[in-house]
């Protein structure tokens, strides 16, 4: 078992609708020193890669990613959920689709941020259908960038998307994956990593 593991079965509290609350230290409260640890084993397991950007979305994968780029030494750059009068120029859209917020978001990024040149690690906080990473993993083929590689910190193996994203060929790693969850004892069950 691993440090994200043990720190799920302590601190994660599950929910019925197949929700894992980790919201005390991963996506509301967040600990920093555990955000370092996920970034140097995300370091780790794309020791082979060459990062040069780090993509997320917002709001919840920003401080992993933070961790992950200071590892990598490249900037990282967030998908927002929406336009503001700070975003100016041409922008990259992808439709994304919420399993927590059951909601449909269009996710924007600058153009001026991702080019060709660029292999980019996508880092996010949870993975469940997959739609949040289809979404970035367009943005990054729009801008004729290559996708490095996709790290998340909590896959929901009982979900298709970890399933989705390796059938595309992309090399995703997930620090924890959850196998199964019993909201009436509160029991997560994680599946077997080498």
């Amino acid at each position: 078992m691993n440090f994200l593991e043990e720190r799920i079965l302590r601190d994660g509290i599950v929910k019925e609708g197949n929700v894992l609350k980790v919201d005390s230290f991963l996506n509301h409260q967040m600990d920093i020193a555990l955000m370092d640890q996920m970034g140097e084993e995300f370091c780790h397991r794309f020791a082979g890669k060459k990062v040069t950007k780090v993509l997320t979305i917002e709001a919840s994968g920003i401080a992993i990613a933070c961790s992950v780029a200071r590892c990598f030494g490249v900037p990282v750059v967030f998908a927002k959920k929406s336009k503001s009068i700070n975003i100016d120029g041409d922008m990259y859209v992808a439709e994304v689709e919420s399993f927590t917020h059951k909601n449909k978001n269009q996710v924007i990024v600058s153009k001026k941020f991702l080019s060709a040149d660029d292999q980019v690690l996508i880092i996010d906080d949870f993975l469940a259908n997959g739609c949040a990473l289809q979404g970035l993993i367009s943005i990054v083929e729009s801008a004729g960038a290559t996708v490095a590689g996709l790290g998340i910190a909590i896959e929901k193996g009982f979900q298709i998307g970890g399933q989705v994203i390796r059938n595309l060929g992309y090399h995703l790693e997930s620090l924890a994956i959850v196998e199964a969850m019993n909201a009436a004892d509160g029991t997560v069950t994680f599946r077997p990593q080498a």
